[in-house]
């Protein structure tokens, strides 16, 4: 691969002796490991790979980045499904070696430098009988799915990820380093609770994190013959239950995994996967319904560290897999959204393919649209559909059936969608997720970053141009 025409072996020398971290170029011996990232459809050729060890060797990178006009592509935990962290012929700021964390139990607080995951944050916190708001995958990075909004297993009961970050550290385009609070820059902390990317380098949030030990928790399937009557089962209970109830729905093949019983390798199944931070006691008495409603071909619901809970699923979904993903936003389940949804989960095109709704209600209806640059707070319901494979041959069967399922249910968004969950992202999608909030997302790039030098994400271009 050859250099941009701004750059040479000169210049890159020049970055790599300002940077404490190692720059990784095409011509080194782990550069094709460099450049792999979680989604193994993904295969970009970026002309460096920065491993920042500081916020120093960040700054450096942005004022070489910012000199040479160069595509600057920011990489935590690499689980980007568009892949997002990384770039052709620009520069990648990789800070997974920023992962320190700091637990204030005291303030109720945990300052985390952007390179961690979840699962670091969840042993971190764990050890205080802590946490705050994050997904459902403990290897997934802090900083994309803060910036885009954060959903999980504690959104009903704490919120968003977003709705408990206290401040923030970033790097701008122009090089400064900044805090950006309620008090300090106020306009940019707005705009990155849920703005993604566009405005800067984050290294490290502070977060506020609430009491979650063990929780009552775990999956409960039933026949795919009965997602139709789960579906609408699951969508009346899930909005009258307590907010310390959560469970997000999912259409999947039973994995053969050792915690499912050999008879239900291979089917294909519906079910809910629960978490529950009331007591036990509570828990029970509350999942009751699950059995009024249906009785569970499989139930392994029971008490489970929280971080047990979070990590669940990696080892079901190890980096290099395929991904396609695609998301809508839903205020609701009518009669026909369930059959279209019952029609393509039943054709799902691979064993590790699969849909989930995950409910963004409850404490999330708490916060204004206005409140955060995430806006869609009328919505009761995060969907995404996922094609995955494990086969090259594959992607085109797996991308078609997501695109056309996604297209199938387009009419019943809420409008726009997670941006996260997003493989592709024009400004009509773009305004159709942030709504009102879209201009004035538009004018703090402006401010913050007037040449788009922050671009290699879900862009909002300066000034809505």
């Amino acid at each position: 691969m050859s250099l941009p025409a701004t750059l040479d072996q000169s210049t890159l020398v020049g970055l790599d002796t300002a940077l404490r971290g190692p720059l990784i170029r095409p011509e080194d011996e782990h550069y094709d490991d460099a450049r792999r990232v979680y989604n193994g459809m993904i295969d970009r050729r970026p002309a460096a790979i920065a491993y920042c060890v500081d916020v120093a060797d960040v700054i450096a990178c942005v004022n070489y980045g910012r000199l040479h006009d160069l595509p600057i592509a920011v990489r935590g935990g690499g689980h980007s499904a568009p892949g997002l962290g990384l770039c052709d012929e620009g520069l990648v700021i990789d800070l997974s070696r920023m992962h320190g964390i700091r637990v204030d139990p005291r303030r109720k607080t945990v300052r985390v430098e952007a390179g961690a995951t979840w699962g670091h944050v969840d042993h971190a916190t764990h050890a205080f009988g802590l946490a705050t708001p994050s997904g459902i995958v403990s290897t997934t990075g802090v900083g994309g799915l803060t910036l885009g909004g954060g959903h999980g297993y504690l959104t009903r009961r704490y919120g968003l990820t977003i709705d408990n970050l206290r401040s923030a550290d970033l790097v701008l385009a122009d090089g400064r380093f900044v805090t950006a609070s309620p008090r300090e820059h106020p306009d940019l902390f707005w705009a990155i609770r849920g703005g993604g990317g566009n405005f800067g380098v984050v290294t490290s949030f502070e977060l506020r994190v609430h009491p979650v030990d063990t929780v009552t928790g775990g999956p409960t399937f039933w026949p795919m013959d009965r997602m139709a009557d789960a579906l609408d089962w699951y969508a009346g209970f899930i909005a009258r239950a307590p907010r310390d109830i959560n469970g997000f729905f999912a259409a999947l093949t039973v994995p053969p995994a050792p915690m499912f019983p050999r008879d239900i390798h291979g089917r294909r199944m519906c079910g809910v996967v629960w978490c529950c931070t009331g007591s036990p006691a509570h828990g029970d008495r509350v999942l009751r319904a699950v059995h009024r409603f249906a009785e569970p071909v499989f139930e392994h619901v029971g008490p489970v560290p929280y971080p047990g809970l979070q990590g669940l699923h990696d080892g079901l979904y190890p980096p290099g897999l395929r991904w396609y993903w695609k998301g809508h936003f839903l205020r609701g389940l009518s009669d026909e959204a369930i059959a279209t949804n019952v029609d393509y989960c039943d054709r799902l095109p691979s064993t590790l393919s699969t849909m989930h709704l995950y409910p963004i209600d409850g404490a999330v209806h708490r916060v204004s649209p206005g409140a955060t640059a995430f806006a869609r707070r009328d919505a009761r319901f995060s969907q995404v559909i996922a094609g995955v494979g494990t086969d090259p041959g594959d992607d085109e069967r797996i991308t078609g059936w997501a695109r056309e399922y996604w297209n199938a249910t387009k009419a019943h968004s809420s409008g726009g969608g997670y941006v996260n969950f997003m493989m592709e992202a024009d400004d009509a999608r773009l305004r159709a997720t942030y709504g009102e909030n879209y201009d004035r997302l538009a004018a703090i790039k402006t401010k913050y970053d007037p040449r788009n030098l922050f671009r290699v994400n879900q862009n909002i271009p300066p000034g809505g141009a």
